[in-house]
């Protein structure tokens, strides 16, 4: 895999390395290695308060640059939030220690649905789902008053300058091949060619950029007015009186990459009996209903969450039934590189 190997040579130099005090002795500390946007503070705080330690979070903003990160050798991580295809690469490389069971006390919430999806680890002893989402479209209706809820949207040529995705290569691949009627998991040569192409001619020309982090406050100041994301970065930048009129977030009905993050104890993790209880904790029906309502998530990972929660979740969870979700591909996720570079690092 040329660009995740790229990525842990540059990564070598620069890895930053936790350290538990130099010896076992707890420190009091759970490291989390997390994507950006993705646990409220409140919910951190709560856990601090229960359990008397301090979490210390670490981000990233892609699978592929956590995934590097950790092969160039990035020590001291407790817990990381891999998506399916990547706990399933975890998995096979040995990089993950098993949960232990017998604190994983609320494993009785995680919906029966969710675990079917789970075809790489189906007991769950190598991960725990955290959340099952899509990266959808957000639209600016102040902005734009008449569209199609279609990922071509992004070959409007009077949106010009206007728009962005993701700097995603499967998600952005993903919604190419989903748009032409194919399988988000494609690994036909000429396929992914055409999804290529289609990105490369009538998508590309019309964006600002491939942003997967700062999108949100482009929106928010207007800058971009359609944007490819995940919901929660742009309704956390927009204030909340402003949502309803300013934000549609769609999944568009061609469908998509769906993704199924989960938790994940790192081998090595120097506080592994408190990453158990930080995965327990999480799922905890009122805790994982905070995690909802900050983010106004639907809940389909822990319905009885949905008992606890305040808030009317952004999109319906029935919205993501066109979504199909990204599995590992092997030694074929070297094709999605290829086509990935000539998107990126090529001139429209």
């Amino acid at each position: 895999m040329k660009k995740i190997a790229l990525a842990i040579m540059a990564l070598v130099a620069v890895t930053f390395t936790f350290t538990s005090c130099g010896d076992e002795k707890d420190d009091g500390t759970l490291y989390l290695y997390n994507w950006t946007y993705y646990t409220p503070d409140s919910v951190l705080k709560a856990f601090e308060k229960e359990f008397n330690c301090t979490v210390k979070v670490d981000t990233f903003d892609s699978n592929e640059v956590m995934y590097a990160k950790l092969k160039a050798g990035a020590k001291g991580y407790d817990i990381t939030f891999p998506s399916q295809d990547y706990t399933s690469i975890m998995i096979n490389q040995k990089m993950l220690q098993k949960i232990d069971q017998t604190k994983f006390t609320n494993k009785k919430y995680i919906n029966i649905d969710t675990k079917k999806l789970m075809t790489f680890d189906p007991e769950m002893e190598w991960q725990v789902p955290y959340y099952l989402g899509m990266a959808g479209i957000a639209v600016n209706k102040q902005k734009v008053s008449n569209y199609e809820k279609s990922w071509n949207i992004f070959a409007r040529t009077d949106l010009k300058g206007h728009m962005s995705m993701m700097d995603d290569m499967r998600e952005v691949i993903g919604d190419a091949l989903a748009f032409q009627g194919l399988s988000v998991n494609t690994t036909d040569d000429a396929k992914l060619q055409a999804a290529t192409d289609l990105i490369n001619t009538s998508w590309k020309p019309n964006l600002v950029k491939f942003d997967a982090e700062g999108f949100g406050k482009s929106f928010a100041a207007g800058d971009f007015w359609v944007c490819q994301g995940y919901a929660e970065v742009v309704f956390g930048e927009v204030p909340e009186e402003k949502q309803e009129d300013m934000i549609d977030f769609f999944i568009p009905k061609e469908g998509g990459p769906m993704y199924l993050d989960s938790m994940v104890i790192l081998k090595g993790a120097k506080h592994y009996d408190r990453a158990n209880e930080f995965i327990n904790f999480i799922h905890r029906p009122e805790i994982y209903a905070m995690f909802l309502d900050d983010f106004r998530f639907p809940g389909y990972v822990n319905l009885e969450a949905e008992k606890h929660r305040t808030t009317v979740p952004m999109y319906k969870a029935e919205e993501m039934a066109s979504g199909e979700l990204k599995l590992d591909v092997g030694e074929d996720l070297e094709k999605f590189n290829e086509k990935w570079e000539t998107i990126r690092f090529t001139a429209d």
